[in-house]
């Protein structure tokens, strides 16, 4: 298992500048590389896929090369894995009371 920091996620309430909507995700996201802190800051809107838990919560992201040893050791699944592309998937974990994004790319 291999996991690389990629950015932490903040939820917040106002649209900050330079976010992009996801219409299928119904979330506006900024660009993590737009911080030296590598932040991606997010605004849920209403009927969002995304559990309650993720809009008030930050999240710590990881880029992995096999996310089912994480799905299978953590203490909960609160969303996915859903598939990006043909390539990627994401899917979000409590793990020892943090919320953390595992990236999957093949």
């Amino acid at each position: 298992m291999a996991a690389t920091y990629m950015h932490i996620g903040i939820p917040v309430t106002n649209k900050k500048p330079g976010m992009t909507y996801n219409e299928d995700m119904k979330l506006w996201m900024s660009n993590p590389d737009d911080y030296d802190y590598k932040i991606e800051y997010l605004k849920f809107e209403e009927g969002t896929p995304f559990p309650e838990i993720m809009h008030k919560n930050p999240y710590v992201a990881y880029k992995v090369d096999d996310a089912e040893p994480y799905l299978k050791a953590a203490d909960q699944v609160i969303f996915g894995p859903v598939a990006l592309n043909e390539t990627t998937r994401i899917a979000f974990i409590i793990q020892d009371d943090a919320i953390i994004e595992l990236y999957e790319e093949k």
